[in-house]
């Protein structure tokens, strides 16, 4: 197939939905001959917030050290191959294509079809194995116990702050979905941890004593280095990456340190796209208020044009609740995915005393209409919205997923 066939083929898999379970990827990455090469080291990390720029961090320390380092994460912003990189570069369109090709002719042939994720996660190890990375960062998903990811055996697991997100998969309590990411767990392997709020650290606690899994919580946040990425909870971030690749026994220096933090890129996370407009992915009350948070230390005493969408299946009242009083006036759009709530929607869940708003049939008439006042532009929510505004203004050529 061709780059663009095969892509649609690949899209059109959604249709079979998110199945959570590791018998199927497990066949997947048998039968593609995905599996990590004997020596190479994975890392994987699980989370509510907080788990693309602790990915990221991994992989640009790594890389400084001199690592060849292949990273998985999800969800892409505006381009598919953003999912797979080896040293910073994107999987090639030839080989994607090349080896979507080969996947397709073997998911046929399987009893039960892969879903969407099991087939990026495949491509992704045997682009990883064809490329001999010495390193690799997994980003899970969803969750963490039946993530198509746990399927591959990691050296060490982190866990990222967990909060509430992804209910109707994950579970209705914090113990409930801390269980589920400490699913990531390997038995005899270490584990690092974030800060946790008690509930959920008793429960790391107790699934890290049952695999004899040696877990080690980040006490403070790494001081002292130059952050390419915005915000104090980077610090934190930094910390967590730099305890997982001490715990893999990599030759870390200040030097190697400086670089990987000072030039690590992580889009759609407090990015400045350009003067006075702003984007981030901050979906869930917990992201929500470290980018409220972050407003207020670089914007002290401004409030924002803020361009606004979610998807279904969060808590969008939880977020709005905090962002609303960042902002002057509120343009509400949709996103372009099967899963998007509304503009109409979504103004039924502004909190009581929110500022005007004003409903809009895509983002880029309401982004035009944002940007006709004075006050920065924030464009904040989803991420798929925040993958949609990243293609309209840096010209790129948006892959809508559901994914």
């Amino acid at each position: 197939m061709r780059y663009r066939d095969a892509i649609d083929w690949l899209f059109a898999t959604q249709l079979f939905g998110i199945k959570l379970g590791l018998d199927g990827p497990r066949q997947l990455l048998k039968e593609f001959l995905a599996y990590p090469a004997h020596g190479v080291q994975v890392i994987h990390v699980a989370g509510t917030n907080g788990k693309g720029s602790t990915c990221a961090m991994i992989d640009s320390i790594a890389r400084a050290c001199g690592r060849r380092c292949g990273l998985f994460t999800s969800p892409h912003l505006i381009d598919y191959r953003e999912r797979i990189k080896v040293n910073g570069e994107e999987i090639p369109e030839d080989a994607c294509a090349a080896m979507l090709t080969e996947l397709r002719e073997l998911c046929e042939r399987m009893e039960t079809h892969p879903t969407f994720f099991e087939i990026t996660l495949a491509l992704a190890m045997r682009w990883f194995r064809l490329r001999e990375c010495e390193v690799i960062v997994l980003e899970t998903g969803m969750g963490g116990r039946l993530d198509a990811t746990t399927a591959v055996p990691a050296d060490v697991c982190v866990i990222t702050p967990i909060g509430m997100d992804h209910m109707q998969y994950l579970g209705n309590s914090i113990e409930e979905i801390a269980a589920e990411k400490a699913g990531i767990f390997v038995c005899g392997k270490p584990a690092i941890s974030a800060p946790q709020v008690p509930a959920a650290r008793r429960v790391l606690e107790t699934e890290a004593n049952e695999k004899r899994s040696p877990l080690e919580f980040v006490e403070e946040p790494l001081l002292g280095y130059p952050m390419a990425l915005a915000g104090e909870h980077q610090a934190w971030n930094a910390a967590l990456a730099v305890a997982a690749l001490h715990r893999l026994g990599m030759p870390l220096s200040s030097d190697s340190v400086a670089y990987g933090l000072r030039n690590v890129s992580w889009p759609g996370r407090f990015e400045i796209i350009r003067p006075g407009v702003i984007l981030d992915g901050a979906h869930n009350p917990q992201s929500a208020q470290v980018l409220a948070d972050t407003w207020k230390r670089g914007f002290p005493g401004k409030q924002a044009s803020l361009v606004f969408s979610a998807v279904g299946g969060k808590d969008i009242a939880g977020v709005l609740e905090i962002l609303a009083p960042l902002a002057s006036r509120i343009f509400l759009c949709p996103v372009d995915t099967p899963r998007a709530v509304s503009p109409a929607e979504l103004a039924g869940y502004l909190p009581a005393g929110a500022p005007p708003h004003e409903t809009f049939g895509s983002f880029e008439k309401a982004f035009a209409a944002a940007s006709s006042h004075e006050e920065p532009v924030l464009v904040a929510g989803s991420l798929f919205l925040v993958g949609e505004a990243r293609a309209l203004l840096t010209s790129g050529s948006f892959q809508p997923s559901s994914q």
